[in-house]
């Protein structure tokens, strides 16, 4: 009898060896590395700016479209079958799928960005710079980048629930458009050798980058310096982490560690309120809401086309993080697809638009409102702070400003553990399921494949932490946002052409 093969190396080798190829020259070389790259960026930026803040709006246009048309009422799966988890629980998942432990960091730090280096006409510095500051921190968690997230999902979501296609991949999504003979040959395997590649690289990217918000609380905490042993200590505790919620699977372990999480943060953000600033943290939430409606346009296409000079923090980092989202889409949406499994095609959308949306805006709120308000006050020069120090430094001081400094750090450090956990073992099992060679319409990815994805991302990870190279691949993941952006609208023409071909609307939907 012939061995089940496990993986398809048919794809994940060639993702890996590109990886090592980049890896290496990048650590090698990462000053001279992270200058070509940055000008290669700096590049795109001023040529296709508008490009991806257009890419943005379309998408949630598309988003409105697939919800509130005839596509939306359309049933991912037997509409006689209730959905696998309640609202709550799945809402929860995308949340923390969604956002991970970068919220802590945006939310805490990301309005001093603003304003330090605003836009042309606001003076460097002054209330209406934070205010401004910390309603754009708002509009990066906001519609667009949640729909960047879904909106290949539609797609994904169909052939695995409804065609029950065997193999959980972005080129059998594309079969309809491609053809068979494309799809199996060379077009298929660029597909998801692209996916691999920008999921790889961007969690090799996440853990090395997310371990600092840990690292610099805990080394606060301790009154000890920040080291590589102790972020590795720390790596070492998230790994078996995420490794155990991957291979416990979605209702064991990635469930449960995400409905924990979102309680958890909702804790903090009521400590943050009542031991602190409360009264100032609601009225500033209330004015960043306001300033983030009437200014939410000027976000999402500004340019500064008519400023000469060089681009603001709001225009450089806009597209920055909207190709930076690209490259995350194929992963957020397949294992939405994933999950999606009962739910029409608009509980999906919505869900994944509106929930982390939600609760990132609340979060931005507490944590931001705290930060502006030791600035205005003079408790913390934190705008000379995240100019003079290690920005991650800087959140363990605002935090210690707190009474029960101590126990906030420690609930702090908690919260951003699970988060980014969440996001790894989301991405830990997304992987695994994408290149196993089970018929995943009925079957879990094998534990043991879960086990090697994470061994996989961990060690990427910490060399390129020893060696240098994060940096350099953190543009690279953003460079590669490109070619996601054409595959998005691939997806989307596929997911319109299968609901057409099978006038889904009239017989996958609940009676």
């Amino acid at each position: 009898m012939k061995k089940e093969k496990l993986i398809e190396y048919k794809i994940f080798i060639p993702a890996i060896i590109i990886i090592l190829a980049l890896c290496i020259p990048l650590g090698l070389y990462e000053t001279r590395s992270l200058e070509v790259l940055n000008s290669i960026f700096t590049s795109i930026v001023e040529m296709f700016s508008w490009g991806y803040l257009w890419y943005g709006i379309i998408l949630v246009g598309a988003a409105l479209f697939f919800s509130f048309s005839k596509y939306g009422k359309v049933v991912l799966g037997n509409p006689k079958e209730k959905p696998r988890l309640s609202l709550f629980e799945y809402a929860s998942i995308l949340i923390a799928m969604g956002i991970g432990s970068t919220i802590m960091r945006t939310g805490m730090l990301q309005w001093s960005s603003v304003a330090n280096n605003p836009p042309a006409g606001t003076e460097a510095g002054s209330p209406e710079a934070m205010l401004m500051g910390n309603a754009y921190s708002m509009f990066l968690w906001g519609f667009q980048v949640f729909a960047i997230f879904v909106m290949i999902a539609p797609a994904m979501a169909y052939i695995l629930h409804v065609k029950k296609r065997p193999l959980m991949r972005i080129s059998e999504a594309a079969r309809v458009i491609l053809g068979d003979k494309l799809t199996d040959g060379w077009a298929g395997k660029l597909l998801d050798v692209l996916f691999l590649l920008s999921i790889l690289t961007g969690a090799a990217v996440t853990l090395g980058l997310g371990a600092p918000i840990v690292t610099y609380n805990l080394a606060a905490l301790l009154n000890i310096n920040v080291s590589f042993g102790l972020t590795l200590i720390v790596t070492v505790v998230w790994v078996l982490l995420f490794s155990a919620s991957a291979y416990l699977g979605i209702e064991k372990g990635i469930k449960r560690l995400s409905t924990f999480n979102v309680y958890l943060a909702a804790a903090f953000g009521i400590f943050i309120v009542l031991a602190g600033p409360g009264v100032f943290i609601m009225n500033f939430f209330t004015d960043s809401v306001s300033y983030l409606f009437a200014n939410y346009l000027s976000f999402s296409l500004s340019t500064d086309s008519v400023y000469q000079g060089e681009a603001s923090h709001v225009q450089s980092n806009t597209v920055f993080w909207f190709a930076y989202s690209a490259t995350w889409a194929m992963l957020h949406s397949v294992f939405a697809a994933r999950i999606s499994k009962g739910r029409t095609i608009k509980e999906m959308i919505l869900t994944y638009m509106l929930a982390p949306t939600l609760l990132s805006w609340i979060a931005t709120g507490v944590l931001g409102g705290l930060g502006v308000h030791r600035q205005l006050t003079g408790q913390l020069n934190i705008l000379e702070l995240v100019q003079t120090e290690d920005r991650m430094a800087v959140i363990p001081e605002i935090l210690s400003t707190l009474p029960l400094s101590g126990l906030a750090i420690v609930v702090f450090i908690i919260v951003s553990l699970v988060f980014l956990t969440t996001t790894l073992d989301s991405t830990t099992y997304t992987v695994a399921a994408y290149t196993s060679t089970r018929d995943m319409s009925n079957h879990e990815p094998p534990k043991s494949l879960r086990l090697i994805i994470a061994a996989i991302i961990t060690v990427l990870a910490l060399v390129l932490m020893r060696i240098g190279g994060l940096a350099p691949l953190e543009v690279i993941s953003g460079l590669m946002g490109l070619p996601i952006i054409l595959i998005t609208f691939l997806m989307l023409f596929a997911a319109k052409k299968m609901l057409d071909n099978d006038e889904a609307w009239k017989h996958n939907i609940r009676k």
